[in-house]
């Protein structure tokens, strides 16, 4: 089916831009300050008037403002022709004799010249066929779960739809990875919800949507008999009792027509589709067969002008229960994997997100909250994919008695380190399996396909520490690539030439003729940590606010931990944190608000930061950047909220804490009397202090 795309607010200030000829940075900058949110798309206008760094760079330059102006006429307009994602028309006969075909250029299928709306009136059914990467997710798991051994011809068909470990997870909140349910405000409905039924988790995903929300608190409510259910009719109660009076499903507002008033299946169809377009002159026709036939049926004909209006209310944004409960079915084959088997769970997540660096971050902290080692990536031991592996030992207790269990662990995969390409990690793998581990950096160079593997890709394994189990250190590896980059060469060169070695296929010999690696100090903690995160998006064997940590304590700097724990007290705190991710959106009354993804030693935590903060913070957002920031903390049940009223680079809070302490010495008594202060400070066990 063919779509119409239409220059909507970013589109058509890149185009315009384009046109003009201005520099694509700026173009670019300025894009970045207009919302994009797919689901509530923002006009042009209203991101300029939502935000004032929009209008600065208008006023300021005078052709922005002619961009600006250009694309404020050009706006709405069709800017091209695509195809539906996933509609699809099927038809009792060739389509040319039903509708006009148009050939996409990117695609051997052909596509109705009609859009969605008009191939239906033209006679056509539309089907849509949805792609979900989670189904990929679900299937790496299985394979996963079946290397293990243990798992008794596990399926997804066969599992159960009661599992009271997976149904405990999900009252927990603990959705992170889980399809449908791991956004904040999904998890905050289940943690109130406490889901402990299939049907639970088909009504949350129909109702978590705008409109419907606004019955979640009644659902929550009647489910645990706070509230007592409303079924309209006696005869409605068979088709609501399931949803405790609340009508959900387009499917119940069909049934209810058909019990209720006679409608037949097909009418109660034409029903639920005119409530949906609102058209009022077929509403008025709908209104009187409805409470026609409910009169004939003995309703009275007040109360039933009463039920078509609450039917009405609900079909506007009723859902297809049919799909809320095939999308319900995925969301609980997820859960389950991942509350009985979340160390494979977690390894294909990773994997069909390892093109993600930001997503991999996140999953990262799941990990550690988990318990499951995420290993580092290593030419010896990483898939190009994440792979489970045994990772040491725990030590646990059981009746008091200290055991020792091998743990299960997760290799990080050689494919997701940046810019290093799948294909040629692919290659990599397959060569170590085919001819065994590689014994050296000479050894792996020597055996290196040159032609898909490049310098770039090798710097960002090296800084990695993918290379540190040849028994080399990062630096040594990363200055060593032009000689691993020649030989590499020399060695593809040979095995080309179809020409028997001078030393006869001799490998002692041949590693006798490699050059040998200098040998190099490693890198700073602090530059090797920086290299990593360019190479992973995040960091792995360390964390960089581990040498600020008493800087920190002097600032009175608490860790995440505490705070996610309960041992930080008080409404506001000082955290300080790496910055990672950001989302910059705009909130319900259209002011620029971002959402921050830091961490610190102890995990990861996300800061809210609203207008009034942002304004000031913006250019101090961006990844790699140390922060000090203050937060007020909102508890409500297991959820933290952490929204900011301050946000610093910890060096300038540093050097302001420090010319803070400056006082003249050369007055003795002053002297004195900071001696006094530092006795004081120590004898209450404040921590080590010193004068110089």
């Amino acid at each position: 089916i063919i779509t119409f795309g239409k220059l909507q607010a970013r589109a058509v200030l890149r185009d315009v831009g384009r046109v003009l000829e201005l520099p694509y940075p700026l173009v670019d900058r300025i894009c970045k300050l207009v919302p994009n949110n797919p689901a509530k798309p923002v006009t042009l206008s209203e991101a300029i008037n939502g935000e004032p760094a929009l209008q600065q760079i208008r006023d300021e330059d005078e052709s922005v403002a002619r961009m600006i102006a250009i694309a404020l006429r050009l706006e709405g307009l069709y800017r091209h022709a695509s195809t539906h994602a996933a509609g699809v028309v099927i038809g009792d006969r060739p389509l040319e004799q039903l509708v006009p075909l148009y050939r996409d250029p990117r695609s051997t299928m052909p596509v109705t010249q009609f859009n969605m709306k008009h191939v239906e009136q033209a006679g056509l059914v539309k089907f849509d066929f949805l792609g979900l990467k989670t189904l990929t997710v679900l299937a790496k798991a299985v394979e996963l779960i079946r290397q293990r051994g243990d798992s008794d011809g596990l399926t997804l068909e066969a599992l159960p739809l009661e599992d009271k470990k997976t149904f405990e997870m999900l009252c927990r909140g603990e959705t992170t990875g889980v399809f449908q349910l791991e956004s904040s405000g999904m998890r905050d409905v289940l943690r109130k919800l406490r889901p402990d039924r299939f049907e639970d988790i088909i009504a949350v995903v129909a109702l978590y949507r705008p409109g419907p929300m606004d019955n979640i608190p009644s659902y929550i409510k009647r489910k645990h008999g706070e509230e007592k259910p409303d079924y309209l009719h006696p005869t409605l109660e068979p088709i609501l009792k399931e949803t405790y009076g609340i009508m959900i499903y387009q499917e119940q507002v069909m049934q209810i027509a058909q019990v209720l008033s006679g409608y037949s299946l097909g009418g109660a169809d034409l029903l639920r589709r005119a409530m949906g377009k609102k058209i009022q002159a077929e509403m008025d026709a709908q209104r009187n067969d409805f409470v026609e036939g409910a009169v004939a049926r003995g309703v009275a004909k007040a109360q039933a002008g009463r039920i078509f209006d609450q039917v009405d209310k609900f079909a506007g944004y009723g859902f297809n229960k049919s799909h809320a409960a095939a999308y319900a079915l995925v969301a609980w084959q997820t859960a389950y994997l991942k509350a009985n088997y979340p160390v494979e769970f977690m390894a294909a997540l990773m994997s069909i997100e390892q093109g993600n660096t930001d997503k991999i971050g996140l999953l990262r902290v799941e990990l550690e909250r988990l318990g499951v080692p995420l290993l580092p990536p290593d030419v010896n031991k990483s898939g190009a994919s994440f792979t489970v592996e045994m990772g040491g030992a725990s030590s646990v207790s059981l009746s008091g008695i200290p055991l020792t269990q091998p743990t299960r662990a997760i290799r990080y995969a050689l494919a997701a380190v940046r810019n290093v390409g799948a294909a040629a990690m692919a290659a990599l793998v397959a060569e170590r399996e085919a001819h065994g581990p590689y014994r050296g950096l000479m050894d792996f160079a020597e055996r290196l396909d040159a032609r898909q593997v490049n310098k770039r890709a090798l710097e960002n394994l090296a800084c990695a520490g993918a290379f540190e189990s040849l028994g080399v250190n990062r630096r040594q590896a990363w200055e060593s690539l032009d000689l691993v980059m020649r030989h590499a060469a020399l060695a593809q060169a040979e095995r080309e030439s179809n020409q028997v070695n001078l030393f006869g296929g001799d490998d002692a010999a041949a590693a006798d003729l490699a050059p040998s690696i200098p040998e190099r100090p490693e890198w700073p903690v602090e530059e090797k940590l920086a290299r990593e995160f360019e190479a992973l998006g995040f960091y792995l064997s360390a964390h960089p606010m581990e040498s600020h940590r008493q800087l920190c304590e002097r600032l009175g700097v608490v860790q995440y931990r505490d705070v996610a724990s309960g041992a930080a007290k008080g409404g506001h705190v000082k955290l300080a944190g790496i910055v990672g991710a950001r989302r910059l959106t705009t909130s319900s009354r259209g002011a620029r608000m971002a959402f921050v993804q830091m961490s610190d030693a102890s995990g990861g935590f996300e800061v809210t930061l609203f207008s009034e903060v942002l304004a000031g913070a913006r250019e101090l957002l961006e990844a790699g950047k140390p922060l000090v920031v203050t937060v007020e903390v909102q508890r409500r049940e297991d959820d933290i909220r952490l929204t900011a009223s301050r946000a610093e680079l910890l060096d300038d809070v540093a050097a302001h804490a420090a010319a803070g302490l400056r006082i003249f010495l050369g007055d003795a008594r002053a002297v004195e009397t900071l001696a006094a202060v530092f006795r004081e400070h120590g004898a209450r066990g404040k921590g080590r202090v010193s004068l110089v």
